[in-house]
């Protein structure tokens, strides 16, 4: 897989109905995950979505998800750039650069999904996010 890079955006609870509006604006195939589905039933997020992903006709990708509880949602700055595949040392490499002077959110490491996810404020003060999938 080539490594991706697209924006991914932050909502205060209403992804479900943004990414059902971009699906609609650009066409493709919509992909949801709740925060439900992921270990999250029963509480106030449940149903609201951990993870969109819209892939269109044209070629390009917009993920997004509802910003979790204990996270700031920041409208006018919900947004971030990511990069996704699964060449490691192509990201891990990117990581390092993007990450050095800046300000890391969550550590480049293993998360419950199973991939390897970091998020960093480079020095310029853009976010970033990078997930490495498994080959």
């Amino acid at each position: 897989m080539a490594t991706r890079l697209n924006p991914y955006l932050s909502f205060g609870g209403d992804a479900r109905q943004a990414l059902e509006f971009y699906k609609g604006v650009f066409g493709g195939t919509l992909a949801l995950n709740t925060f439900g589905e992921s270990g999250q039933q029963g509480t106030p997020v449940a149903d609201q979505i951990m993870h969109g992903m819209l892939e269109t006709p044209s070629g390009f990708t917009l993920m997004g998800a509802d910003t979790p509880p204990g996270m700031d949602f920041d409208p006018g700055n919900n947004f971030s750039v990511s990069l996704s595949g699964d060449d490691e040392s192509e990201l891990r490499g990117y990581w390092e650069k993007l990450s050095a002077g800046g300000v890391v959110a969550v550590p480049l490491e293993k998360q419950m999904w199973g991939d390897v996810f970091g998020m960093c404020t480079d020095r310029f003060g853009i976010p970033w996010m990078v997930n490495i999938s498994e080959a």
